[in-house]
């Protein structure tokens, strides 16, 4: 057995939008230009990174995986020609990860992120509009948005980049529960005291059964913020980040939380008719500061503490989901996006499918990870235990994926 490396990131270190923030930061190219530009830019340690991605090209315009630019919304409320939007599409979730058909009941996500976003609801209604879904608006009780005090008429002020992650959040959670209702509460700002008094926010909103947090910094001890997303009885998830085998990432690494990974998602000639593989960014690594959560092996994840991920979704932005998101505080358009700030959300949705978020809801799959689709093959670095996708757990996937929600 390998020993144990220390991670030495324990400051929250991570990315953050600045205000206003129109400038995102890039990662490598794949080809011909294409490439994924980060929402949110860098920040100071005690504040976080939201990890949502979305294709640009060399001009920084939104493009698909072909690198077809992507178009605004229809005039007068008409759809846009399907096949000019690229990404993943509602029916594409369902399918591949065997939602399609659930209902949840009109059980209630919450998605936590800082800053204000004012379009939210115009652009969640483009995007549902555009694949057939029901409507999901503050006047039919199915949209609230919500300061981390509970005010839903004093809110934060705008973050573009963050406003881009809140997009990517609700259309995701849209596309996997589309019967779910949904809470966004804005933090007012992106340090991890006002984030997590969002999170505390929504687990007191009456309904919410699920708490999604795409968002992640260094690794952290949970004596320092754990009473933040300590809520048994309530799902709540968190992306392990964007940046591949780098150690553990706050909340993720928390003992309290379901650590969602990112996968590569397909179409495929097979019985499922989607393949799945590790992606390259997907965070993985150990906690030096918390305990694993009941169910997992510390002989399986070679780490001496948590290990993350517990499960995964699609993350790879080049194999994202459609998302209709903001380019400036006023205007927004069609985008691919990706990261997993996907993934978060999309598993939140799977909690509150199963109807099943009793006691600490990331203990779940542990005790039935056969339930789950598993994902052998990808990497996202060169680390022998948590870096190589395999049977069984792996640090960039967990577990698996969802097959349904009997593992949930």
């Amino acid at each position: 057995m390998r020993k144990f490396p220390m991670i030495a990131a324990l400051a929250l270190t991570a990315s953050a939008g600045a205000i206003g923030s129109l400038t995102p930061t890039a990662t490598a190219a794949p080809t011909g230009g294409v490439h994924a530009a980060h929402s949110c830019a860098t920040a100071k340690a005690g504040y976080a990174a939201c990890d949502a991605l979305h294709l640009v090209n060399a001009n920084g315009q939104n493009v698909g995986s072909a690198g077809q630019i992507q178009p605004m919304a229809a005039a007068k409320g008409r759809k846009v020609r399907p096949a000019a939007i690229s990404g993943k599409t509602p029916s594409d979730i369902q399918s591949a990860y065997k939602l399609s058909g659930l209902k949840s009941g009109g059980k209630t996500v919450a998605i936590v992120d800082a800053y204000g976003y004012p379009n939210a609801e115009r652009d969640l209604g483009v995007y549902r509009s555009q694949f057939g879904l029901s409507s999901c608006t503050k006047a039919n009780g199915c949209l609230t948005v919500m300061s981390q005090t509970g005010s839903t008429t004093s809110l934060p002020r705008t973050d573009v980049g963050w406003s881009q992650e809140q997009a990517l959040d609700l259309d995701a959670v849209s596309a996997a529960c589309p019967d779910c209702k949904i809470v966004l509460v804005q933090a007012k700002s992106a340090s991890f005291a006002d984030l997590g008094a969002a999170v505390n926010q929504a687990a007191k909103t009456a309904g919410v059964v699920a708490i999604s947090n795409s968002y992640g910094g260094g690794d952290a001890p949970d004596s320092t913020y754990g009473s933040y997303y300590n809520h048994p009885g309530i799902a709540v998830t968190a992306s392990t980040g964007d940046n591949g085998y780098q150690g553990a990432s706050y909340p993720a690494s928390s003992h309290y939380v379901t650590a969602v990974g990112g996968t590569s998602l397909t179409t495929a000639s097979n019985a499922r008719g989607w393949s799945e593989s590790a992606w390259s960014g997907a965070g993985s690594g150990c906690s030096t500061a918390n305990q694993a959560p009941a169910g997992q092996n510390s002989a399986v994840t070679h780490c001496t503490g948590r290990a993350m991920a517990d499960v995964s979704a699609v993350a790879d932005p080049n194999t994202g989901l459609a998302v209709y998101a903001p380019t400036s505080s006023t205007s927004s358009s069609w985008a691919q996006y990706g990261g997993t700030s996907l993934s978060s959300p999309l598993v939140a949705s799977v909690y509150a499918l199963s109807g099943n978020t009793a006691g600490y809801a990331n203990t779940l799959p542990y005790s039935n990870p056969s339930a789950l689709f598993d994902v052998t093959t990808g990497s996202n670095g060169t680390n022998q235990y948590w870096s190589q996708a395999g049977t069984g757990w792996d640090g960039p996937t967990g577990l698996g994926t969802p097959n349904g929600t009997a593992a949930f």
